[in-house]
């Protein structure tokens, strides 16, 4: 026999058997008296058999009911177990800001100053950074282990997302101090269109097609020299030759630790890092931290 039976039949069915009392029982429940008892009844129809014996003095457990009540028991105070984790878990989420990035995003002090705004907003809540590969151009957005993540733009799939410009910097040509072109102060990009390039993986999507300024190269391919997934390979690619590389002034102090130098680029558009979350993601610690931002950013109304 299969009983489909609700969670209110069994602490009803429990009130009961404590108190062996219906009156008692409906008041310790906030329920009226004829309705406890219509549910028992119900109960106990679904069972199959008495759960108690009654007369006008007592009310006793049956042998039935007393073989259900610590199973009843054990239920409802799992499901009460179950029920304090879950509104933990929520109450983390409702606190709790993870926060993704693949390039540090301090330039200049902002990340410092996002803190601060948003913490000033919302004192209780917490801020976890998590660092992503380049692999994953969202930083940990599009498979939802990142709440907001600082993002160069553009995204893959632009429409999942929302997002407000932190920084907006020129790109520079990072390129060994031995390079021909290292002696100029800045060089046209039509000067690095024959160059072999260090060049995002695949997966980056159209990330990596910005960083070989694709757009400026009037349909010829780029050349590939290598693929880089993180700073220090990229460092250390430029320094074996491999190729040159178009990165954010504010990231150009990763890179010229010795033997690597950048130089301004005229002919391609200044690089966008963002603050960008999920489109459906509508928390309001969510939109705190984004608004924090723009604060940070001065492009708050």
């Amino acid at each position: 026999m299969v009983m489909d039976v609700h969670g209110r039949d069994l602490r009803y069915f429990a009130a009961v058997a404590e108190e062996l009392h219906f009156t008692r029982a409906a008041e310790r429940l906030y329920v009226s008296q004829p309705a406890l008892s219509k549910q028992i009844r119900m109960l106990e129809k679904q069972v199959g058999a008495a759960l108690f014996e009654r007369d006008r003095r007592d009310v006793r457990l049956s042998a039935v009911g007393a073989a259900l009540l610590p199973h009843a028991q054990r239920i409802l105070a799992e499901w009460e177990e179950a029920q304090e984790a879950v509104a933990g878990v929520v109450a983390d989420q409702a606190t709790a800001l993870v926060v993704g990035m693949s390039t540090s995003p301090g330039r200049g002090g902002v990340l410092p100053a996002i803190r601060s705004r948003f913490t000033a907003a919302r004192p209780d809540a917490r801020l976890r950074l998590r660092q992503v590969s380049w692999h994953d151009p969202t930083a940990g957005l599009a498979e939802g282990t990142c709440d907001v993540a600082f993002v160069w733009l553009p995204l893959p799939d632009p429409d999942r997302y929302r997002w407000v410009v932190v920084a907006e910097e020129p790109r520079l040509v990072a390129l060994p101090d031995t390079h021909p072109l290292a002696d100029r102060e800045s060089v046209d990009f039509a000067d690095l269109l024959d160059e072999p390039f260090l060049a995002l993986p695949d997966s980056a999507g159209p990330l990596r097609d910005y960083w070989l300024a694709t757009e400026a190269r009037g349909g010829r391919p780029a050349r590939i020299g290598a693929e880089v997934a993180s700073t220090e390979e990229t460092y250390e690619a430029l320094v074996a030759g491999l190729g040159v590389v178009l990165l954010a002034v504010g990231n150009s102090p990763l890179i010229t630790l010795g033997g690597v130098v950048t130089r301004a680029v005229r002919g391609i558009s200044p690089s966008r890092f963002a603050l960008a979350w999920r489109a459906d993601d509508r928390r309001p610690l969510v939109r705190e931290y984004a608004h924090a931002c723009e604060l940070a950013a001065g492009t708050a109304d």
